[in-house]
């Protein structure tokens, strides 16, 4: 039993290319012991994906493993450790190993799972390769499944198709793909980076319960510090190919040596950070234009707010089936009201699916409400947003921009910088070329970026650069207003860090006000002034930040409190507390917080700025 399930040692893996090779993984050396979970912890590009797929001889064309070991011991065989490094990626070994033994849950379950086949058929097929079993003994094993990893309708899950499922949904189907075949190493490849807290908690309890019953190891590859220190036995961190410190999670959370672990510790947000306090990321951003505006600026004056939701709603009409004529009718968002600050910032915060971003495209015009107002005002008078029309809508989509969640998707890969940066300006007709380009530098110095990038495409840029890029033209237009819907949540810790400070310092600098919308309540935290609470549509707490984390009211606000994990040992997720949906479940609210079918309450003040649902018989009886 003292023998490694993987013992890895001295593996190199070189990138080949025609512009020269690369050195991706350079001669690191773990161990994962059987029934044990190891996290490989470090930023984007630290080589945690390549060595998974070196596990799994999953690597690109372009990459070779140059040197060492791979020695897998298989429990269930009296045979010698197997040497993956010296199987053949396609033989008839590696292939038994591959999903057999050894499983893996990749990052992006959408692009994961193939968009053409039921979930049933992907789960069904895993269990036909690997074990001598019938189409219906494959069939009843997917059930029981997916009855473990938690779907509301195991049976029902055999013929979904992807695109039906939610994001923890899809997670769940990739989990139980990885499953069905009772793998003695399963390596989870940021398995929750995509998700909400509360559906993160219910995931990695799930990975925990599932390990416990069939005493597999995991390998867990995340960049989120709050993960690691809930989930692993020990800890590998990496940077750049290397292995910079290991050893157990008590060593590494207590006794951190490298100056780079305690670096990535210092990046991460947290909910006992003082007023004031900036986070630190391991490379500063720096730009010359900003420090000097930061000097000169001056403080916003509240003279009112400068964007207000009143009331807001919209449902959506969809079928219950593809052919079955039943329509049923989801209200995306029930009465929201809102009010941003001039020179502040609003957050928005709540699960996937709650209504946060319908909230967010109806401020920029990009959705009609069904009832309800956006009123902008620009220092004239407050305006109802979807009035407008000619001039003043232009002024209008110049003032309030938006940052969008995932920076590769969002800007265009055929496009230069000098083309995504300067196509606001050439659209609105503003300055001549020459004014553009000169633009286009003080945009790139503005969020960091070196003004030789300007003829580089997005694909050669990393997750946070892209992300400065988005931020970059947002702000071509010199607007009052940024929408930033998820900004820092595709992004590693210390890339995280950095744009959450270059955000506050563009907001000294510029006088910018923000919606900031998100799920992670430590971020929102360390940028929000005032946070609002929303969940299946409704606003349901409202406070400023230092109100909100002291004395939460709402049970959905105390679930998503005790939902985000945190880097500090002594502080573990309640995974008990968090099992069920019920939080997420307005009619399963404890009194008086509840909100049967058809009644939507209404938001009361607690205390000064303090707001909280409530239903209507206590606002009665409290009348």
């Amino acid at each position: 039993m003292d023998v490694p399930l993987l013992s890895v040692r001295d593996l190199t893996i070189d990138f080949v290319a025609d512009a020269g090779s690369f050195r991706a993984v350079d001669g690191i050396s773990f161990d994962i012991p059987r029934a044990r979970t190891v996290a490989l912890v470090g930023e984007s590009g630290s080589g945690k994906s390549v060595t998974a797929q070196a596990i799994l001889r999953i690597l690109p064309k372009v990459a070779r493993i140059t040197g060492g070991t791979l020695l897998f011991q298989d429990p269930t065989s009296r045979q010698p450790p197997v040497d993956i490094a010296r199987l053949d990626p396609d033989g008839k070994a590696m292939r038994a190993l591959r999903g057999g033994r050894i499983a893996m849950i990749f990052q992006e379950p959408m692009t994961s799972l193939s968009p053409l086949h039921t979930v049933g058929d992907q789960v069904t097929e895993a269990l036909i390769l690997h074990r001598e079993v019938s189409a219906a003994e494959a069939k009843e094993r997917a059930v029981e499944v997916f009855a473990r990893v938690g779907f509301p309708d195991p049976r029902r899950a055999l013929v979904t198709y992807p695109f039906e499922l939610s994001g923890g949904l899809r997670q769940r189907a990739m989990i139980a793909m990885a499953l069905i075949t009772q793998p003695a190493l399963l390596i989870a490849d940021e398995p929750t980076t995509a998700l909400d807290v509360t559906t993160q908690a219910q995931i990695l309890d799930l990975i925990r319960e599932l390990q416990a019953e069939t005493h597999m190891s995991v390998l867990l590859i995340t960049h989120d510090l709050g993960v690691v220190a809930n989930m692993a036995d020990e800890v590998v961190v990496m940077y750049r190919g290397r292995i910079m410190e290991a050893g157990s999670r008590e060593d590494i959370f207590r006794r951190p040596q490298h100056p780079y672990l305690r670096a990535l510790l210092r990046a991460v947000p947290r909910f006992d950070m003082k007023p004031g306090e900036r986070l630190t990321p391991i490379r500063e951003v720096k730009s010359d234009i900003l420090a000097s505006r930061l000097q000169r600026a001056k403080p916003a004056e509240a003279n009112g707010p400068v964007l207000v939701a009143e009331n807001l709603c919209k449902t959506y009409t969809l079928r219950s089936g593809w052919f079955s004529g039943k329509m049923r009718t989801i209200h995306a968002v029930n009465g929201v009201s809102l009010s941003l600050a001039r020179g502040g910032t609003l957050g928005l915060v709540g699960e996937s699916g709650c209504g946060k971003t319908t909230v967010s495209k109806m401020i920029m015009r990009a959705l009609t409400p069904d009832s309800g107002r956006v009123l902008y005002d620009d220092g004239s008078g407050p305006r109802d947003v979807h009035q407008l029309e000619g001039e003043a809508l232009k002024a209008y989509r110049r003032a309030v921009q938006f940052v969008f969640q995932d920076p590769f998707s969002s800007l265009n890969p055929r496009m230069t910088v000098y083309e995504i940066l300067t196509e606001p300006l050439r659209i609105h007709r503003i300055g001549t070329p020459d004014e553009r380009f000169e633009r286009a530098k003080q945009l790139l110095d503005m969020v960091g970026l070196d003004r030789r990038s300007l003829r580089r495409y997005p694909h050669s840029f990393s997750g946070g650069q892209r992300q400065r890029l988005g931020i970059a033209r947002a702000l071509a237009l010199e607007p009052r207003v940024l929408l930033c819907d998820e900004p820092v949540s595709a992004l590693d810790v210390s890339v995280q860090a950095q744009v959450l400070n270059l955000l506050k310092d563009l907001q000294a600098a510029l006088g910018l006000s923000y919606l900031f919308v998100s799920h992670n309540l430590a971020v929102v935290d360390y940028i929000a002034d005032t946070i609002a609470v929303m969940s299946r549509g409704y606003i349901v707490e409202e406070a400023p930040k230092a109100t909100l984390f002291r004395n939460p009211i709402h049970p959905y606000t105390q679930a998503l409190l005790a939902a985000v994990p945190d880097p500090d040992i002594d502080r573990p997720l309640d995974f008990a507390k968090l099992k069920t949906d019920r939080f997420s479940d307005p009619a399963l609210w404890p009194e008086p917080f509840r909100l049967r079918a058809g009644e939507t309450g209404a938001m009361m003040e607690i205390e000064p700025g303090h707001k909280v649902r409530l239903t209507s018989v206590t606002l009665k009886e409290a009348a």
